[in-house]
């Protein structure tokens, strides 16, 4: 008589945990921030591994889309020959634009783009003005 009513509470005691563990972190590929100047930008570019990415700006909502192939094969191709190099102080006066970005765990700020830096922000910003909009 005690059978039936162990085997149900046996059963429990082997259900594997819910797939919670299995859910890994997006693994960020690029990030991307252009702020300042008088319009006080404040972009945010994220771009995951997936080709997938989180857009955001200083007023409006977050979005998320995901590039289409040839989008995600020009930002590796450009990263491919990105040098970020070191950070540049903050220079004397107003209405500057900061760049910063985050690649392979370096972060680095400048004010002045190298030459390195032009196609990934120039396309970086190109995905921001494509897929940021306001719902």
């Amino acid at each position: 008589m005690l059978m039936p009513v162990l085997l149900p509470a046996l059963t429990l005691s082997v259900v594997p945990a819910p797939a919670q563990a299995a859910v890994a972190p997006k693994k960020v590929l690029v990030e991307y921030w252009k702020q300042g100047g008088f319009a006080g930008l404040k972009d945010h570019v994220v771009v995951y591994g997936n080709g997938c990415v989180r857009l955001s700006r200083r007023t409006g909502p977050t979005v998320d889309k995901c590039l289409t192939g040839k989008e995600e094969r020009k930002l590796r191709t450009y990263l491919k020959s990105l040098k970020l190099g070191r950070s540049e102080g903050n220079p004397p006066g107003a209405d500057f634009l900061k760049y910063t970005l985050v690649y392979k765990k370096h972060r680095v700020s400048r004010y002045t783009l190298p030459p390195s830096w032009q196609p990934v922000v120039q396309h970086l910003d190109k995905i921001m003005v494509k897929y940021w909009a306001p719902d």
